[in-house]
């Protein structure tokens, strides 16, 4: 029995935000089969063609904003947990969409950033992204023009919270992986940190199919994530 006065980690990767009808980047249907990451998610190919890439996650966030997207029951099951749970409760996701906020979900770190927020790169001064990015675009901070980009973690920079995700990860007794292979790093090595320096820990695995972490997870329940997560929280 599942105690909710515990304190749980809750990480989330593509296999949740696919439900929802956002493409994945790594499946075969992902959108890695139309842009090269070397072109779209590195620093080098916004100095090389900034509006190219300015008009990738334009894309990605007109995408996420169509009202056919809507957070599914994973996402829904997640928030009413954290609703309702009297532990210390952490949602970590590495999806750069609002379906968790949509949902309710408060208690949020994405690690990859997300497409809500722009920052200029010039003197970081942050945006809410409610308009088009634009190479066109001045600061209204520094008035550099060009510099401002989308606040998403790009190859090669480090992703965000690692800080406050290790510290929660020390004192965590039970952590959820809900649509991810656990095969990006960092957060592929959450599951190995817990089992090496928090081994009283209860580790459950929600997946669309077995991973080759599985064995290390006390429990894995194979199959979509809206359905197995969502008798997963209906039981507690």
């Amino acid at each position: 029995m599942i105690d909710i006065k515990k304190n749980i980690f809750i990480l989330t990767g593509a296999g949740v935000s696919k439900e929802s009808g956002i493409e994945t980047f790594r499946e075969k249907d992902g959108l890695w089969d139309n842009f090269r990451i070397e072109d779209v998610c590195t620093i080098e190919a916004f100095i090389k063609n900034p509006q190219f890439v300015n008009d990738f996650y334009n894309q990605r966030k007109k995408k996420m904003n169509d009202l056919k997207v809507k957070p599914n029951p994973a996402h829904e099951k997640i928030a009413n947990l954290e609703n309702k749970w009297q532990g210390e409760f952490l949602l970590v996701t590495q999806n750069i969409d609002n379906l968790h906020e949509k949902a309710g979900s408060k208690k949020i770190i994405h690690m990859h950033g997300t497409l809500e927020h722009a920052y200029c790169m010039n003197c970081n001064e942050k945006y809410k992204l409610d308009f088009e990015l634009n190479v066109d675009f001045i600061c209204k901070r520094c008035n550099s023009k060009g510099q401002v980009r989308v606040d998403v973690v790009w190859f090669g920079e480090q992703p965000k919270g690692l800080d406050l995700i290790y510290n929660f990860l020390n004192k965590t007794d039970i952590f959820l992986s809900v649509g991810t292979s656990n095969n990006v790093y960092p957060a592929a090595g959450f599951i190995d940190y817990l089992n090496k320096t928090n081994r009283k820990a209860e580790l459950y695995e929600f997946n669309i199919d077995k991973t080759n972490k599985s064995e290390l997870f006390t429990k894995s329940f194979i199959g979509p994530a809206s359905e197995t997560l969502k008798k997963f929280v209906s039981s507690i």
